[in-house]
């Protein structure tokens, strides 16, 4: 059985996560963590208090972390401290911390991956070929849509859908934000050509499928070598 930590407990992801993980016959969850001033800390949260520091690390053997990055910062120090595998799904870290999650991972298995749902991280894989295939006669951009509360823009998918096809056609893809509602997670590649255009969309109808990958995820870091793992790392 994996001893799962989870970051950002009180999220709403983190609250998901805390909730499916619970019905998962192979994790115990052993930390929940919330950032200190949170009301719910101290408060019981299944057979848990909800805690603001580290001093229980050394029950967990993998962290998941959905949070925001001034937290993301902090949990990067505890699992390096403590040598437990790390699962991180937070965007919108800056250049510096992302170099912090290469250096960490050099201590601790680390996933790392702006989206966790299955079904983009298959895009990532297919739309360089897509992108091959038609040729650089046509030109592609990105439409991305979430809820009014997502602070970064554009999203951390859209970047890598931008990077993954900028590598394969040399070329910079635009990327537009929409930031509406209560919009999960909409994400669109447009290939148009002088005839003809093909639009390739992912939505994401509920936050489950973010969990339901960073547990897939959480279950494959489980006892791996220190390293930097994606989300493509886990689906082989």
């Amino acid at each position: 059985m994996i001893k799962l930590g989870i970051a950002g407990v009180c999220g709403r992801m983190g609250r998901r996560i805390f909730e499916l993980a619970s019905y998962d016959k192979e994790f115990d969850i052993t930390l929940a963590l919330e950032k200190k001033g949170t009301p719910m800390i101290g408060k019981d949260i299944g057979k848990l208090k909800i805690s603001s520091t580290a001093d229980g690390m050394f029950l967990i053997d993998v962290l998941v972390d959905f949070t925001v990055p001034e937290a993301t910062d902090t949990n990067l120090d505890y699992v390096a401290r403590h040598k437990k595998a790390l699962v991180l799904g937070t965007t919108g870290l800056s250049d510096t911390q992302i170099k912090k999650v290469e250096e960490v991972s050099k201590i601790v298995p680390v996933v790392f991956s702006p989206n966790m749902a299955i079904g983009v991280n298959v895009l990532f894989a297919m739309l360089p070929e897509l992108a091959k295939k038609l040729g650089p006669d046509y030109s592609i951009e990105i439409i991305e849509a979430h809820h009014k509360g997502k602070k970064d823009a554009p999203s951390g998918t859209a970047k890598k859908l931008a990077q993954v096809l900028a590598d394969a056609t040399r070329k910079e893809i635009p990327t537009h934000a929409v930031r509406l509602g209560d919009i999960v997670g909409d994400h669109t590649v447009i290939f148009c050509g002088n005839s003809e255009r093909i639009e390739v969309k992912h939505q994401a109808h509920t936050r489950d499928l973010f969990v339901v990958g960073a547990l897939r995820a959480a279950k494959w870091v489980f006892n791996k070598p220190a390293g930097l793992y994606s989300m493509q790392d886990v689906l082989k």
